[in-house]
């Protein structure tokens, strides 16, 4: 049997060029190797936005049509919405029972999460309460690894003291997940600063290939390059950054070579980004579009994906049950 792996997106927005490079191009890698498990996390989007929960439905859907444009096979993995599946919240709420407040209060991202979101009222249980929903969601399927970025390791490290603890309590029920660890590259949005949907600066999937062309060529470059014949430094230009993601060896020499040179001037150096992100973008926007015309097919996968997905919780929870004395 192949090793699982379990792996989930927040209902909180659109994706976009970074979501796609950083984890759903990995995801379809690990398809032909694991025994995949993918879901859309609506509940987690609460944790945040649950005073305006209007756009979970439609941001569902549109990481559900982007899961299968991006190259998901629902026959080579399993693809589920968190929701549908009540074992989710019965685990997390026997692991609220076990695990030390303290544990949750030193979060790397907790602290740091209230300060970002000031003008969200976050003290809330759910907020705090987050990393044991989200350690359900890993261990309920028994997961062997989980694919995370160097810098998002410590997150899974409170998952792997909580199945330490509840084995150690009652019985030996999970493995504690590894870390698949992935390069993630960092994609610079439209304005220099990390692509997100909170800086409004992304390309999304979504977006038709008109808005994808005029948010590349408005994007910024080297600000010392005020006129064509001017030269300048590619390293300080986020365009140059997405060449290193998007374009070949030659096409980023060419371009690097043409900015300290002034060989080029910036909008021919945008031409060559568009031609490469729209050849990766085609075949998303055409799946897509399939997909948009036929609903029917995308609820479908999500009702098998669903129900197989519930075979592994109620068997994973009827041993938990039982070791807790609740069978």
């Amino acid at each position: 049997m192949k090793d699982r792996v379990l792996s989930g997106m927040q209902a909180s927005g659109k994706l976009h060029l970074g979501n796609l490079v950083g984890a759903l191009q990995n995801w379809v890698r690990l398809q032909e190797q694991y025994d995949c498990y993918y879901f859309v996390a609506d509940w987690h989007a609460l944790t945040t936005g649950y005073a305006h929960p209007q756009g979970i439905r439609e941001s569902t859907r549109d990481l559900l049509l982007n899961f299968l444009a991006a190259g998901l096979d629902p026959e080579k993995c399993t693809i589920f919405i968190q929701s549908k599946l009540s074992e989710h919240a019965e685990l997390h709420l026997l692991l609220s029972m076990i695990t030390p407040l303290g544990w949750l209060e030193r979060v790397p991202t907790y602290k740091e999460k209230i300060q970002e979101l000031k003008e969200r009222d976050l003290s809330t249980y759910g907020f705090l309460g987050y990393p044991l929903l989200q350690t359900a969601d890993i261990i309920i399927y028994r997961a062997k690894y989980v694919p995370v970025g160097v810098d998002q390791v410590p997150h899974l490290e409170i998952s792997r003291e909580i199945a330490r603890r509840f084995n150690n309590l009652y019985r030996e029920v999970f493995p504690e997940p590894e870390a698949l660890l992935t390069e993630f590259p960092k994609v610079p949005g439209v304005d220099g600063r990390k692509m997100s949907k909170s800086y409004d600066n992304a390309i999304y999937l979504s977006d038709t290939p008109d808005v994808v062309e005029q948010k590349l060529r408005t994007m910024m470059t080297d600000p010392a390059r005020k006129r064509r014949t001017d030269i300048g430094d590619p390293e300080l230009s986020p365009v140059y950054q997405l060449h290193k993601i998007f374009s070949s060896k030659e096409e980023q020499e060419y371009v690097a070579q043409g900015c300290r040179t002034a060989g080029i001037g910036c909008i021919d150096c945008k031409k060559i980004l568009i031609k490469n992100v729209s050849r990766i973008m085609e075949p998303i926007w055409k799946r897509r579009e399939e997909l948009i015309k036929n609903p029917d097919t995308v609820t479908e996968i999500v009702r098998k994906g669903t129900e197989k997905a519930r075979k592994a919780t109620e068997e994973t929870m009827s041993l938990v049950r039982e070791a807790m004395g609740l069978s």
